[in-house]
């Protein structure tokens, strides 16, 4: 399940990438437009930018704005930031350990074929499909 932490990421960088081009946009705006406290974006936006996927501004004028053109994200990527791993099963994280009953596994196949299909949905799409 992804949390509100994921969606909300998300949410946040497709209003940036409404807003695309307009110089820094303010934390207060976008929580207003979203929706969502000012307060729990502030958490989400810090991820965003330690991540390097927005570029963050203090002072007059300040505010946030997308590294790259809006096309160049995936929601795949930006779930994955806020969310951490979108695979399934723990076997198919990046960097697990081998599963022992790998060879014997009856549901891997299966395992294997769902974690494909969320990974090529989530990066399938980016951040200009969804503003359309």
């Amino acid at each position: 399940m992804i949390s509100t932490r994921g969606r909300y990421g998300l949410r946040v960088m497709i209003d940036l990438a409404k807003q695309d081009g307009t110089g820094y946009i303010p934390l207060k705006e976008i929580a207003e437009r979203q929706g969502i406290s000012k307060k729990y974006l502030e958490i989400i936006v810090k991820e965003l930018v330690a991540s390097k996927m927005i570029i963050g501004a203090s002072g007059n004028g300040g505010g946030y704005k997308l590294s790259r053109k809006p096309g160049e994200y995936t929601v795949g990527e930006i779930i994955e930031r806020m969310e951490g791993s979108l695979a399934t099963v723990a076997c198919l994280k990046a960097g697990a350990e081998p599963c022992p009953r790998e060879e014997n596994c009856d549901t891997l196949p299966m395992w294997k074929e769902y974690n494909n299909l969320v990974h090529d949905f989530f990066y399938g799409k980016n951040l200009t499909d969804l503003l359309q």
